[in-house]
């Protein structure tokens, strides 16, 4: 039934990529969110960018929550392995 590449160690490794996936992108999205109202140009857009700030923060810290995750996942690996 299982397929080789569908072993328990390959569905892990799809997951932990996942999460360093997720956890960039967060990352990233929030800087992003947080640093646009300083390159700006229309104040309009700057107002904006300032009223997601928020938002900006929360995708930030959860980006920094996955990347986390992702560290100790591969630290526990590292440490299963002889």
């Amino acid at each position: 039934m299982n397929s080789p590449d569908r072993t328990p160690t390959a569905r892990q490794r799809k997951a932990d990529q996942e999460l360093l996936f997720k956890g960039v992108t967060c990352a990233l999205i929030g800087l992003i969110v947080l640093l646009a109202p300083y390159f700006a140009r229309s104040g309009s857009v700057r107002e904006m960018m300032h009223q997601a700030a928020v938002v900006g923060w929360f995708a930030l810290v959860l980006g920094v929550a996955f990347l986390v995750q992702y560290g100790l996942r591969q630290r526990a690996a590292q440490r299963r392995q002889p």
